[in-house]
């Protein structure tokens, strides 16, 4: 509060009495201002979104880790490991019904977990997504209102105000907002009043920029921020709403992603085995989890952009014509190239690598292309999931070499070079293969829906235990298949970078718990800052209740002494006037 002395009774230029001196009047209020420390407000606003970020994505890990209850009897790595000993049981027992009715049971068990994780995790990807339109909303909305303070508040100033309320009203929300998004502000002058979002204007003056919610197909069905007057998306990197964004485009979604990876190539290699085999009632050729794949043509063509004409060609698995020595020497030298999540990869290879250092070197760049031997030995190459969610899961987008270790050696292109390359982006790439076969991508999301054929369902001696002998019949006991299908648990299956079954298991597990103690050790460290920071405004601007108390006593004192002095006084005049005699 700014006091000021009232203009006295005699100004200089107006008639006076003819007395020395001035008539005083007392003071005024000229003015009251608020005690702010600007640069803390504004270091406040800038560090309060790193608080909100961390605490949002606390609370959602406390949520993955509840679905990735390992090592409980629950859960997928239990479950697949009771799966592995139904097989090793009938390996020892080809002929028994009640082992293979163990075998169908135990793959419905798994499969059924590994269906209902894939919900739970989708099902946080929606509650994530509904949180981010919700968040969404309240940031267009703080925007419009502190625009519309910021004219007000410059309406005010105009008619020589000072408007302490608007102002204060105005720091509240933008509180409020540098809790949901990562925000600065800037003052250009005294009545132009700026919120920047991580760079790009929100708010000018009296004038508010929003976000729009787009509904897409292919992420995944969620929707995207974009900036209402532009279209372009919005690049949030802080607060709730960057984590929760974040969490639902990065963290759930790269989990839904090893899921469905570990589920593809999983299911993907028993069926290898269990079509080459025979069941109990002679039946072979069948797939033991069910595939469906994503295009009906054959050659996996597909028509990308909806015009109507076929233009791509969605491959999941390559497999080589000739067999390898995985301790062999190549003898050859060349460069691959392979896609990756952009872009490509190039994996060199030279004459003395052998057939596995070269297998290795696919699996350990950061190409989406993995490759292993597979039970005949010829080389195998797979898609994975994409980590790019413009580009399509598990197919198989670019494989090119320079030189001969994917033609003449492994059998899987046709020819060297640019010339000789299968390109996704063409209809019928697989006439760039040599022979080689292929499996045409799936459905995504395979984790949603994989489970027992429904054939070994309804019949359970199906299940094939063996392999065809010499002369065209199941020699009796032969459990090969059996045991072949249960050496898969320790066969690299290429989960992303993790080779065995346990690799997946073990890193997924410990990066759900990582990441969740790093949100909470990270939270705590920003709830110590942001408590100490906002102690020190509270120091300077805040009202202290002790002494705002000791302040009321001390008036009330100060009035209890005014009115005994104004008693008194009018004691004695009653006694002059009224009882003192003339």
């Amino acid at each position: 509060m700014q006091l000021s002395a009232w203009d006295p009774l005699y100004r200089p230029e107006l008639e006076r009495a003819e007395e020395p001196g001035q008539i005083g009047q007392g003071t005024m209020v000229s003015g009251i201002e608020r005690v702010r420390d600007e640069l803390l407000d504004e270091r406040i606003t800038a560090q309060q979104h790193l608080e909100t970020y961390w605490e949002t994505r606390s609370s959602y890990y406390m949520m993955l880790e509840q679905i990735y209850n390992e090592p409980a009897d629950v859960s997928i790595r239990s479950t697949m490991d009771m799966f592995w000993q139904s097989w090793q049981e009938l390996s020892l027992h080809p002929e028994s019904q009640a082992a293979r009715q163990a075998v169908v049971t135990r793959g419905e068990t798994l499969t059924n977990v590994i269906n209902e994780r894939w919900h739970s995790l989708a099902g946080i990807g929606t509650l994530l997504n509904g949180d981010i339109e919700a968040t969404v909303s309240q940031v267009n909305d703080y925007a419009r209102q502190i625009a519309a303070l910021n004219g007000d508040i410059v309406r005010s100033r105009g008619l020589g105000d000072n408007p302490n309320d608007l102002l204060d009203r105005r720091d509240v929300l933008v509180d409020k907002l540098s809790k949901l998004v990562n925000i600065t502000t800037d003052r250009r002058d005294s009545d132009e009043f700026m919120v920047h979002v991580d760079g790009l204007v929100l708010v000018q003056g009296s004038i508010a920029r929003t976000f729009d919610i787009v509904p897409t197909v292919d992420n995944h069905g969620y929707s995207r921020v974009v900036w209402s007057d532009t279209g372009n998306r919005a690049e949030i990197s802080g607060g709730k709403l960057g984590a929760l964004i974040e969490l639902r485009d990065v963290d759930v979604r790269n989990e839904i992603a090893s899921l469905n990876t570990m589920t593809m190539n999983f299911s993907d290699l028993v069926n290898a085995v269990h079509r080459a085999a025979v069941g109990g009632n002679s039946v072979t050729g069948l797939n033991f989890f069910t595939q469906h794949d994503f295009v009906e043509n054959a050659r996996g063509n597909y028509d990308a952009n909806g015009d109507g004409i076929l233009d791509s060609s969605y491959i999941f698995r390559f497999t080589g014509t000739n067999k390898l020595d995985a301790q062999a020497h190549v003898g050859i030298a060349g460069t691959m190239t392979l896609s990756a999540a952009s872009g490509t990869v190039n994996v060199p290879y030279y004459p003395t690598d052998t057939v596995e250092a070269v297998i290795n070197r696919i699996n350990d760049s950061q190409g989406e292309v993995k490759a292993y031997l597979d039970r005949n030995n010829l080389l195998v190459l797979k898609a994975t999931a994409a980590a790019d969610m413009e580009n399509p899961d598990f197919v198989i987008r670019h494989v090119e070499d320079s030189g001969f270790f994917l033609t003449g050696y492994s059998g899987i292109l046709a020819a060297a070079g640019a010339d000789g390359a299968y390109d996704y982006a063409l209809p019928d790439a697989v006439n760039a293969l040599a022979g080689a076969a292929f499996a045409v991508a799936p459905v995504t999301n395979p984790a949603a829906y994989i489970e027992v054929n429904q054939t070994i369902r309804n019949d359970v001696m199906s299940v094939a235990a063996g392999f065809f002998g010499v002369g065209g019949a199941v020699a009796a006991g032969d459990g090969r298949a059996a045991v072949e299908i249960a050496a898969i648990r320790n066969t690299p299956v290429m989960i992303g970078r993790e080779r065995l079954l346990d690799d997946y298991f073990a890193d997924s597990v410990t990066n759900i718990g990582l990441k969740g103690e790093q949100a909470e050790t990270n939270l705590k460290s920003q709830q110590a800052t942001m408590d100490d920071l906002r102690n020190r405004r509270e120091a300077l601007s805040g009202v202290n209740i002790d002494e705002e108390l000791a302040d009321l006593l001390k008036f009330q004192h100060g009035y209890n002494a005014a009115a005994r002095f104004i008693t008194v006084w009018d004691s004695l005049v009653d006694t002059v006037i009224n009882r003192l005699g003339v």
